[in-house]
């Protein structure tokens, strides 16, 4: 036990991480799961359902640091795989348009004239 206040601190952030990362994870799994037993009752319209709430809890755990996108993305090509494998045509997809960002001023150096003032 922590005898340091920051330290107790510490533990109570770390339980309050914890249970949230918990959840997180418990989410990605019955997506997971959900879309298996989709797969296995072959109907394409929860099927597609049952893909898009997976990529989407995937997405969130990579976003809040507790996937690997890597690992997410693995996940997603395997699902995409098995979702083709059943025989289900892929939804078509949205594309975003492209966010601009705004441009960066050019910083442009100003030349200092030397003063020609010599008494």
């Amino acid at each position: 036990m922590p005898i340091i206040k920051s330290a107790k601190k510490r533990v109570k952030v770390a339980a309050k991480a914890r249970s949230r990362n918990l959840h997180t994870r418990r989410s990605v799994r019955e997506a997971l799961k959900q879309l298996t037993a989709a797969i296995e009752g072959a109907k394409s319209a929860e099927v597609t359902k049952a893909q898009a709430a997976a990529v989407s809890a995937l997405d969130r755990a990579v976003k809040k640091n507790i996937l690997h996108v890597n690992k997410a993305a693995r996940f997603k090509a395997r699902m995409a795989k098995q979702v083709k494998g059943a025989g289900v045509k892929p939804s078509k997809t949205v594309k975003k348009a492209p966010v601009k960002k705004p441009l960066a001023k050019k910083i442009v150096a100003k030349k200092t004239a030397k003063s020609k003032s010599a008494k």
